[in-house]
């Protein structure tokens, strides 16, 4: 290798991550966790309000 390119390695450090690889892939299942728990949540709302919309009503438009 010439002189350039071991200076240039050597330079050249990875900058240090702010926590562990496993704290970042921790985090991204909580906020997963957290979607879907909320999305859970709400998985029969259009059912619990069919009275206002007329949902179990036949409106004759063929569907």
């Amino acid at each position: 290798m010439s002189l350039l390119a071991v200076v240039l390695v050597k330079s050249e450090e990875l900058a240090p991550l702010i926590m562990p690889p496993l704290a970042f892939a921790g985090i991204a299942v909580a906020v997963f966790l957290t979607l879907a728990l909320v999305s859970w949540s709400f998985r029969d709302v259009a059912n619990r309000h069919s009275d206002k919309t007329g949902g179990d009503k036949p409106h004759g438009a063929g569907h």
